[in-house]
């Protein structure tokens, strides 16, 4: 009988589902996998589960070829302490004589030698024929050259953040995705580029995980200067803790007092420009058309003021008018696709 497995695989802790016969295979067991890439090692991130007859569209990218054995175990020990170490080095030493602009970050050395990758940081494109060349002489394998950013840098050499947690990215973050200052502004975090970074200077992934649960929690709070009543009478929101759900009222008496959301009574409701209709004063503007209602009707031989020439200029398309081109703007992008050669 067949099963289906998920395990986390590569340098990069790709994750993707695979095809066993093994059903006793456990989480977080190490095997020893079979992927397009060629032979590596993996760790189980799901158990199990029994493929039903028919099912082909499971998406399998390899297969489990068996659980690691000691002999499995000491063979990758010596790729790390002594291939890994060596191609590094040469590398380094090639980039060195090629005066390449690039900087070397790691190695990765498939358990089966189909292929070896040199991860690297540079500003722009590299013209490394020359040495993929060398490295491709020197070690009768193919070799990739495969660019990466500062945040996944970090995913492969980091390990624990500040917090004493490990870094998300290498943990369970499977896809790099952009992390804003708005996000930590919502959060009402610190703004101290020290303490909201992480290992890669940029900002920290768990802002942007973490923004979509302070959003709805936030939503159940009242908003400032909003009027509500709870057990001890009506009174004005002027503060609100999001993760605790609590709001600071100060009461029509004067006093300050801190209540949970739930222990809200009843909420007024209010117009857009946050106060009651009943307090609008009487030379508060309405609606667009309320305004345009109240206009003085101008009389036949008066001359057209200037808000009625630039109304007729509008109308008629002239500069900003209906018919003026729209501006158009794109925000470039400068992230683009990772050089990789490949050289058998």
């Amino acid at each position: 009988m067949s099963y289906s497995i998920i395990a986390r695989y590569g340098s990069m802790q790709n994750v993707a589902t695979f095809k066993s016969d093994d059903g006793d295979l456990r989480l977080h067991d190490r095997v020893v996998l079979r992927t397009d890439r060629g032979t590596e090692l993996g760790e189980i991130v799901a158990p199990p589960e029994p493929v039903q007859e028919g099912q082909t569209d499971l998406g399998f990218l390899g297969s489990v070829l068996r659980k690691m054995t000691d002999k499995d175990h000491e063979r990758e020990a010596e790729i790390e302490a002594t291939s890994v170490r060596a191609e590094f080095l040469f590398c380094e030493q090639k980039i060195a004589e090629h005066n390449l602009p690039m900087k070397l970050a790691t190695v990765e050395h498939l358990f089966g030698g189909e292929k070896i990758t040199f991860f690297y940081l540079a500003d722009g494109r590299v013209d490394f024929r020359q040495l993929v060349k060398d490295l491709a002489t020197e070690y009768r394998t193919r070799i990739e050259m495969r660019q990466i950013g500062v945040r996944d840098e970090a995913r492969l050499l980091a390990d624990y953040e500040h917090c004493g947690m490990e870094i998300c990215c290498k943990k369970f973050i499977k896809n790099l995705e952009p992390v804003t200052m708005r996000m930590a502004k919502s959060q009402k975090t610190t703004l101290d580029p020290s303490k909201i970074s992480g290992r890669c200077g940029r900002l920290m992934c768990c802002l942007r995980f973490e923004d979509e649960t302070y959003g709805s929690l936030r939503d159940n709070l009242p908003r400032r200067g909003a009027r509500v009543r709870t057990a001890q009478g009506w009174g004005e929101v002027v503060n609100g803790d999001i993760l605790r759900q609590t709001v600071q009222v100060q009461l029509e008496s004067g006093k300050d007092l801190v209540v949970k959301v739930d222990e809200i009574l009843e909420q007024e409701q209010r117009p857009r420009d946050g106060r009651p209709r009943n307090e609008r004063q009487d030379g508060d503007s309405g609606s667009r058309h309320d305004r345009d209602d109240q206009r003085p009707t101008r009389r036949e031989g008066d001359q057209p003021s200037p808000a009625d020439r630039e109304t007729q200029a509008n109308e008629a398309g002239g500069p900003g008018g209906a018919d003026a081109a729209p501006d158009e703007s794109a925000d470039a992008s400068d992230s683009g696709p990772a050089d990789s050669t490949e050289d058998p």
